[in-house]
């Protein structure tokens, strides 16, 4: 939806920025349902708001709300600068740095995938006291076991066999049953191009909802099918030898993209579908499996393009 902000929006903004805003511009795409806007003041100053339209939007704002003012307490500057949060019941609205104008992937190369990794080797080195992985992903950690459990979504797609499957769920559920999830390190668990940009200070990560103390090579594994799919290196050339992480990420991705298209973001499926298949054939090859040769396994997926910064 791409409706601009009502009257009383724009005032509660303009009290949140402490002057009129004159331009309010609708970003398109994004998983949630949540309006999003890049506005300007009347003295030329610009910003990013976020507002929910769902319940699910509601909480991931509020959740990002306190993840990016803990950061921004931090000074940590791989983050976009938190400016406001104003609390309500039903439309809370989150008020941050505007990101619209800077480089956002793909294409990519090589110089730019090492600043992303250079960042986030730094994101990793960086103490929190985020909850853990566990508490915030939680029911997060058996995506194989799911599709062992119910097969049939995962094999409608056509990205593998039934005898494939079977001949591999053993040593993909027991890999993904080993990955460790939680840890100390600031880690972000939505990497992707449409989450990151180049900056004039640097690559800077938005979306930060799903943040929390975890596993850093877990981190990583998740950015990399994307990466791949959009031109980028296979997964095991930025981290290799790690057969759980590409367990773990391959059994992510195979236990949702079969799933029903979910109404209040129809494009998620799309986008789970298309990194199911860099992430498939790289948790076979971690594993020493078979390649999956399934007829759709090299067909193109969409991806969402967001117009702003998150």
């Amino acid at each position: 939806m791409t409706d601009l902000p009502t009257p009383d929006i724009r005032a509660r903004i303009d009290a949140l920025l402490g002057a009129r805003t004159v331009e309010h511009q609708p970003t398109e795409g994004g998983y949630s349902p949540a309006a999003r806007w890049r506005v300007r003041t009347a003295g030329g100053e610009r910003a990013f708001v976020k507002m929910p339209r769902n319940e699910h939007s509601l909480r991931a704002i509020r959740t990002e709300s306190g993840v990016l003012q803990t950061l921004a307490d931090r000074g940590l500057d791989f983050a976009p600068r938190f400016i406001a949060f104003e609390d309500d019941p039903v439309q809370p609205l989150l008020v941050i740095e505007d990101l619209g104008d800077a480089r956002w992937p793909p294409p990519w190369d090589e110089a730019l995938v090492d600043r992303v990794r250079d960042t986030l080797a730094r994101m990793h080195d960086t103490p929190t006291t985020l909850a853990p992985f566990s508490e915030v992903h939680a029911g997060e950690d058996g995506g194989w076991r799911d599709v062992a459990d119910d097969p049939a979504p995962f094999l409608a797609l056509g990205l593998a066999s039934r005898e494939w499957l079977e001949a591999s769920l053993p040593a993909l559920i027991d890999a993904e049953a080993h990955a460790e999830l939680d840890g100390e390190s600031l880690t972000h668990f939505d990497v992707r191009s449409d989450n990151l940009c180049l900056a004039d200070r640097g690559v800077v990560l938005i979306d930060w909802n799903f943040a929390c103390a975890g596993n850093p090579k877990l981190d990583l594994g998740c950015w990399l099918p994307s990466l791949q799919m959009e031109g980028g290196p296979a997964p095991e050339s930025l981290l290799a030898g790690e057969p759980e992480v590409a367990a773990w990420v391959s059994g992510f991705f195979a236990a949702r993209a079969g799933l029903p298209v979910i109404p209040s973001a129809p494009s998620v499926r799309d986008v789970q579908i298309a990194q199911l298949r860099t992430a498939l054939p790289w948790g076979a090859r971690a594993l020493g499996l078979p390649v999956p040769d399934g007829p759709a396994l090299s067909r193109s997926g969409r991806r969402r393009r967001d117009n702003g910064s998150g």
